[in-house]
This record gives C-alpha cells, sequence and structure tokens, in this order.
C-alpha cells in the first residue's frame, strides 16, 4: 500500500491573482512558492505547512462561483463542497478570526465539532473555506468514530482498508520502465537555479 504524507497542492481556478495573492498570501500569511504562466494562463503555488500547497490556476475569463455556504446540502452537478486548513491551536483560529474581522471580510462564529473548533469565511473567488483547531485529547486519527444513525452499507464494514474489492496489481511496472513525461518543471529549476546563483 502506498503511503501517503500529506496533500501536496489543492488546485483552484482563479480569474484575479492578484486579489488571489492579496487574500492568501498577503492577509492569511501564506508564502508564494512558484509561480509558472505566460500571456493568457499563469499557476501559482501558496505554502500552507511545510509540506502541504494550495495553487491557483488562472485562466481569462473565470469568474468566481456563486457562493456556496458550507456544508449546505445542494442538487444537481457538484463536486466540492469546501477546504478546511488545519492551525496548531485555538489562540491560530483566533488568530484568523481577528484578521479577517479586521479585514471586513466575513468570517463565521467558532463552531465546535467536538473533535475540531473552526471557523468559515471565502476567499476572493467565494471558494468557501474553513479554519479547524484540533481539540487536546480528541484525535480522530486515532481513534475513529462513526456516529452516523444509517451508516452506508461500504462504512459498516469497518474503518479499514477491505481487501478483495478491486483486482490486485499483476505486474508492477519495471524501474527502467518508468518515465516521467516533460511537463513546465524545468521553467521552476531555471528559476530556483538564477535565484540560488544571485
Amino acid at each position: 500500500m502506498a503511503t501517503y504524507t500529506g496533500i501536496n497542492h489543492l488546485a483552484m481556478v482563479t480569474g484575479d491573482m492578484d486579489a488571489t495573492l492579496r487574500f492568501w498570501r498577503d492577509l492569511l500569511g501564506m508564502r508564494l512558492v512558484a509561480g509558472l504562466g505566460h500571456p493568457g494562463y499563469r499557476h501559482y503555488f501558496l505554502e500552507i505547512s511545510g509540506h502541504d500547497m494550495i495553487a491557483f490556476f488562472e485562466w481569462p475569463g473565470v469568474e468566481p462561483v456563486p457562493e456556496k455556504d458550507h456544508g449546505f446540502p445542494v442538487r444537481g452537478p457538484v463536486c466540492f463542497d469546501h477546504v478546511s486548513f488545519e492551525v496548531a491551536g485555538e489562540d491560530d483560529l483566533w488568530e484568523i478570526k481577528d484578521t479577517l474581522d479586521a479585514a471586513d471580510i466575513w468570517c463565521s462564529e467558532v463552531v465546535d465539532h467536538g473533535f475540531i473548533h473552526s471557523i468559515y469565511t471565502f476567499d476572493p473567488n467565494n471558494i468557501p473555506i474553513e479554519f479547524s483547531a484540533p481539540v487536546p485529547g480528541v484525535d480522530i486519527r486515532k481513534t475513529p468514530a462513526m456516529a452516523d444513525t444509517a451508516p452506508s452499507a461500504e462504512a459498516l464494514k469497518g474503518f479499514e482498508r477491505q481487501p478483495g474489492v478491486w483486482p490486485p496489481v499483476r505486474r508492477p511496472t519495471p524501474k527502467d520502465e518508468r518515465a516521467a513525461y516533460e511537463g513546465e518543471g524545468e521553467k521552476i529549476l531555471e528559476a530556483i537555479r538564477k535565484r540560488t546563483k544571485g
């Protein structure tokens, strides 16, 4: 089984990279760590933590999505509700709330979810955002819990991976056959080389 280490990056979309940077970098303090682009296209990455990032594509003609409250049921085509960023503790949560309030950006009251305390807001693209502080002594990763009064059939099978659901790999790709196809990575490497030389 593969070892997962976190979220490398969430890829979002904006029609206004400057407003997006002012919110995520300047207001929330997430450092801009990489940028790709040319006229008609940008792809910028911001650091959430020492391992996790959020990225934004900017394309002409993109408009913010209609505002949709976090966790509010909808019908029809949908694939995303909100993204939650974990902060180290309660003080960090209140610091973000105070920062958003000072910037006159709507922010919810703190909500107690039992294992986390959360606040909710929206970025300039109307992306619904949650900030969550873990409740000390409650770790659902170590002690999973199911409080659904009518769990789905698959959930009733347990918390761990269920064997035999998918066919096994019959032939792992040999190392000498593995290839990575060229993307825009060389441009980032060139920019790193230029910056470390100067």
